[in-house]
C-alpha cells in the first residue's frame, strides 16, 4: 500500500490488515484508524479514533509542517477510505 512518489515510502497489506483486525478488537469503541507518516521515526503507525472530527487534528503528508501528519482514514468496519 501507499506505492508512489506521493508516499514516504510503502506499507505491507499485512501491516495494515493487522492494524484493522486491532482496532476492531479493542474493547475502546473504535470506528476509524488513521494511518499517520511519524517523520521522527521515518515509519508509518496505526490511531484510533472514535469520533471523525479527530481526523481533522492532524495535517496532511502533503502539507505537513510537523512531526506527525495523516496520510490516509478508515472506517475499520466497511474499510473503507474516510480522509
Amino acid at each position: 500500500m501507499f506505492n508512489g512518489a506521493a508516499f514516504p515510502k510503502a506499507l505491507e497489506e499485512s501491516v495494515f490488515e493487522d492494524w484493522l483486525e486491532t482496532g476492531r478488537a479493542s474493547k475502546i469503541g473504535y470506528k476509524y484508524m488513521l494511518i499517520i507518516w511519524d517523520n521522527y521515526d521515518d515509519d508509518y503507525q496505526a490511531v484510533y479514533v472514535e469520533e471523525r472530527d479527530s481526523i481533522y487534528k492532524y495535517e496532511h503528508y502533503e502539507s505537513s509542517t510537523g512531526r506527525e501528519s495523516l496520510v490516509a482514514a478508515y472506517d475499520l468496519y466497511s474499510e473503507s477510505r474516510v480522509g
